[in-house]
């Protein structure tokens, strides 16, 4: 059976929030907040796992396949770390949660403890050594759904939901490299951009070999340089941008010139940043990231590629959203046709792998309120105020509350439904400073875009009958209007911190939800 819908790319988390500078503020400093947990030890034996099933008899049929999973595991967990359920873990429940568009139903035999793993509020409370097994029991169970049983054949094509084995970070990224690898182009055709990030890293680890960069030494005094500049700062930045070919040649000047600051502007748009005209202590520190650190990332990467179906490619036309990239692009024949700036969720926000199929477009849309926000809310505003909904361009509806169509309502002037297990959808904002900055994780649900005009336009071309004017006049009817797309256009979310364009520059983003360092931990004995 052939998948469409294999993992792409993205975000479980979207469910919608008040757009509010306020608590843009909020979400800007929990951003900041790094949480330290003590690193998560299990072992799970053959008597654990007895145990297991003594409470999940259901998947007694599997316990031959798990015992053998652990053991070649050496008994440890494998669908988690200090941090949660890493990201092959809900890769595999988001693939699971997407089986009825396969035309498969997921009655997994224990849905609401499977449930509880993945949401805010949970109904059951599982030990983590349940957990865990609970998901390689769901592993042999997409497995049975999917291909009608688990074999040899099946193992390669799954393999890209399982953490694979460990090796020394030398040893891994030599692998690569090796036909024994099992990542051979013989036995998978991979994702492009696998082949693409390969390349990459063979540079470098050429990098690497040859003693990788020096430390550009700025003081605790440190200020922007511009062009006239003069330093031994200069130097050391002319050297390490030879090294990554940012610069053509290294003439070994102090002064810094406006080829210099050119190079330095290509390197800012290539690692995340907003160019401008002056070298900041950031760049500085950027450029000071060691090559053994960017080959981790470029590492982590190509492992992100083993969970796309290479038919990705193969569209006319599909939406692709690169979450630490910031952005939103339209593809068509290969071709970027479209591309804006987003604003995504929060740092503190769980992700998963996910795609869709784009069928709606909503003009002067509904806000419906959360219940969350509705107690914390709404409710006390209400106490206070008996004009409080109104005030707030609010309405009962059924039970529920809603916000109505217009220029103020946290949904902007329209969004983009794509049905999905997550909830998850692309819509305007009335908050459009954000999209100024240079890191825009401070949604709490879904992707906000900053030309949603533009992109209504770019899906809406194919019919004639909805022209520029006409768009215009839905997005500022004051009423709420659907229209439904002639042909679904697939949408990618994903997460990639490392990334090889169009024009085969290589491109570094941060990694705004420190995901790097688990995949890494994953794939290494480190």
């Amino acid at each position: 059976m052939k998948i469409w819908y294999t993992p792409i790319i993205a975000v479980a988390f979207f469910v919608v929030f008040s757009c509010n500078s306020k608590a843009d503020k909020k979400e800007e400093k929990a951003i900041k907040t790094v949480e330290k947990i003590p690193e998560l030890k299990l072992t799970i034996d053959t008597a654990r796992i007895a145990k297991f099933y003594e409470n999940y008899p259901k998947l007694e049929k599997f316990k031959g396949d798990v015992i053998s999973l652990y053991q070649k595991n050496k008994s440890t967990q494998l669908w988690q770390d200090n941090k949660g359920v890493v990201e092959f873990g809900n890769t595999l429940f988001n693939q699971y949660k997407n089986l009825g568009q396969e035309g498969l139903k997921a009655n997994y035999p224990y849905k609401e403890e499977l449930n509880s793993v993945f949401e805010n509020n949970p109904t059951k409370k599982l030990s983590k050594e349940d957990t865990d097994l609970l998901l390689s029991n769901l592993y042999y169970y997409y497995a049975e759904k999917v291909y009608a049983g688990f074999d040899e054949k099946t193992s390669i094509s799954l393999e890209w939901l399982l953490p694979r084995k460990k090796f020394n970070y030398q040893v891994l990224s030599d692998s690569i490299f090796k036909k024994s690898t099992i990542l051979d182009d013989k036995k998978k055709k991979m994702f492009s951009q696998y082949y693409k990030l390969r390349d990459a890293l063979k540079e470098y680890r050429e990098i690497e070999k040859n003693g990788g960069w020096k430390t550009i030494e700025a003081d605790e005094d440190y200020k922007a340089l511009k062009v006239g500049d003069s330093s031994n700062v200069v130097t050391q930045i002319r050297e390490r941008l030879f090294v990554t070919k940012d610069l053509k040649e290294d003439n070994k000047s102090a002064v810094c010139d406006t080829t210099l600051m050119k190079a330095m502007k290509s390197y800012e748009v290539r690692h995340g940043y907003t160019p401008k005209n002056t070298i900041l202590l950031e760049h500085i520190n950027d450029l000071n990231i060691l090559v053994s650190e960017r080959i981790k990332t470029i590492i982590a990467n190509m492992e992100r590629c083993r969970w796309i179906d290479p038919e990705l490619e193969k569209g006319q036309k599909y939406i692709e959203v690169n979450i630490p990239e910031f952005k939103l692009y339209i593809v068509e024949d290969g071709k970027i046709a479209f591309v804006s700036p987003v604003v995504v969720g929060r740092a503190m926000t769980k992700t998963v792998i996910f795609s869709g199929m784009m069928s709606n477009i909503v003009f002067s849309p509904y806000w419906n309120v959360p219940p969350s926000i509705i107690k914390s809310e709404i409710k006390p505003g209400m106490a206070k105020d008996k004009n409080y909904l109104q005030k707030k361009n609010l309405e009962w509806n059924n039970g529920a509350v809603r916000q109505l169509p217009g220029k103020n309502n946290s949904l902007g002037l329209v969004k983009f439904l794509f049905p999905n297990s997550s909830n998850i959808y692309l819509h305007d904002t009335p908050s459009k400073s954000l999209f100024e900055r240079e890191s825009r994780a401070f949604s709490h649900g879904c992707v906000r875009v900053a030309k949603p005009r533009e992109l209504a336009i770019e899906l809406l071309k194919v019919d004639p009958q909805w022209n520029p004017e006409r768009i215009d006049k839905a997005m500022h009817a004051g009423k709420e209007s659907w229209y439904t797309l002639k042909k679904k256009v697939p949408v990618y979310i994903g997460y990639f911190t490392a990334w090889v364009d169009r024009e085969g520059n290589l491109n570094f983003y941060k990694d705004i939800y420190g995901r790097d360092e688990s995949l890494i931990k994953l794939l290494t004995e480190e």
